[in-house]
């Protein structure tokens, strides 16, 4: 592997944080997270704050996709965005910027989440075939993680694997092999798709 990981999280999966580090070595991750609002108008510096001040080095990142992870979980009593810091991490994980190179995105859904997320399959009347349903939407993640998941535009029916920049990975297969799954996201980096790329709410 050899690849230093950055980890975004909340809180309430501080424990699967710990696990992931046990399992990559302590030499393998940066051990930072966005605990700041970032007071710019200028998208731009904002993002090269982040990458100077607490992505520098890492070249993946691994997003803890569970119960508290999404778009829609809403505001706290000060009307502040709950998932500010995740989607400012998504955000600097994704700006290619001077001086800097973008991250892999390795989302790895989390064992309460798997049914919200992993839906079976279904048949698509289009091609005459079974394609996987996978929920990934505002309801599940936040949307950094899912405009890169299935980016636009695609081919056919269904999104193919070179329709994706971000990775996604079930807790339990992770576990078993966190290299092959590291690796893949890293290797996206350099893939055609880096061009569909897209990151929104810079501001």
């Amino acid at each position: 592997m050899g690849h230093k990981c950055f980890i975004s999280f909340k809180k309430e999966d501080a424990d699967y944080r710990k696990a992931v580090i046990d399992l990559l070595g302590k030499e393998n991750y940066i051990d930072k997270s966005l605990d700041r609002v970032i007071e710019s108008e200028g998208g731009d510096y904002i993002m090269q704050v982040i990458r100077e001040d607490y992505l520098r080095d890492s070249t993946v990142t691994i997003f803890l996709i569970g119960a508290h992870s999404s778009e829609n979980e809403g505001t706290d009593i000060f009307g502040r965005d709950k998932n500010y810091f995740i989607k400012r991490e998504l955000q600097g994980s994704l700006f290619n910027g001077k001086g800097n190179t973008r991250n892999g995105i390795l989302g790895v859904v989390l064992p309460n989440m798997y049914d919200s997320i992993f839906k079976g399959t279904y048949h698509c009347t289009k091609c005459n075939g079974n394609h996987n349903h996978v929920a990934i939407n505002d309801n599940t993640v936040i949307r950094e993680f899912s405009a890169n998941y299935y980016c636009e535009p695609h081919d056919g029916c269904a999104w193919q694997d070179k329709d994706r920049y971000c990775v996604l990975v079930k807790w339990s297969d992770f576990k078993n092999s966190p290299g092959t799954h590291i690796d893949e996201a890293f290797e996206k980096r350099n893939a055609d798709v880096v061009g569909r790329i897209k990151i929104k709410n810079l501001r």
